[in-house]
């Protein structure tokens, strides 16, 4: 219930920002939403992850969106190629640390002392 709210709000929201109804206006904004919430620090796998890790990664997709558009050299589509490369770099992070804290995790805790 609480999605299909959002769900909705999130559409009416879109429709203004874009001053139309299009359909398929939000076509290739999924990559910029994953990429978003994965930056941020949540795991693909799930469990793991914060609202203001989002957040997070929303600043720098943005900050990396705005620093391309303004730069007037790269063309538009360097902010898909480098959110891509991003996204890629942070899920392979994401893949090591899971590995090293499950082995971690499996490895036999030793005594000391007594």
């Amino acid at each position: 219930m609480l999605s299909t709210g959002l769900a909705t709000l999130a559409g009416i929201v879109f429709s203004i920002y874009t001053q139309a109804g299009y359909a398929l206006a939000g076509v290739g904004v999924e990559l910029d939403a994953i990429a978003s919430v994965v930056i941020g620090g949540t795991l693909l796998s799930g469990g793991v992850g914060t609202v203001l890790g989002t957040l997070f990664g929303v600043a720098i997709q943005g900050l990396i969106q705005t620093y391309i558009n303004f730069d007037g050299t790269l063309s538009s589509w360097w902010t898909k190629i480098a959110i891509g490369i991003l996204l890629f770099i942070f899920i392979a992070l994401q893949r090591g640390l899971t590995v090293l804290w499950e082995n971690r995790q499996s490895s036999p805790v030793t005594r000391v002392g007594h």
